[in-house]
């Protein structure tokens, strides 16, 4: 992976947003398509690594580890490993995660008032709707 040039033009407008803007704040945490994914399916409760894996079976191995990582950096989900053999890794959402779980709710409202699919027959209908705990 290419390194980070911090003192870029592009990292500096970067880090000023990031300072003042809170959407900009938020989607630098959850922005991705993956992120959202597995925080939806950890609001169910938490997961052991291969039970999170198998209801994502469109990820890549490497990209769901990247994404996993990253989320823990920003403090929205705990890893517990414990020292067994087979290993056992655990991964829940911290109160930071949880505190998301409205944000995703608002995020599915809006997409079943706005999204839209093709049925095939050039019509258009509605996408099923999408449920988040509460």
């Amino acid at each position: 992976m290419t390194a980070i040039k911090e003192r870029s033009t592009v990292q500096k407008n970067k880090k000023s947003v990031l300072e003042v803007c809170p959407v900009t704040y938020v989607m630098e945490r959850i922005g991705g398509y993956w992120k959202p994914v597995i925080i939806y399916e950890l609001s169910f409760g938490d997961m052991r690594y291969s039970e999170l894996r198998r209801r994502m079976p469109g990820i890549t191995e490497k990209v769901f580890i990247q994404q996993l990582k990253q989320l823990e950096a920003d403090g929205l989900l705990t890893r517990e490993a414990r020292p067994v053999v087979p290993p056992y890794v655990t991964y829940s959402l911290t109160l930071a995660g949880r505190d998301m779980l409205p944000v995703m709710r608002a995020m599915v409202e809006w997409a079943e008032k706005n999204m839209i699919q093709s049925d095939g027959n050039d019509g258009i209908s509605a996408q099923p709707p999408l449920r988040v705990p509460a």
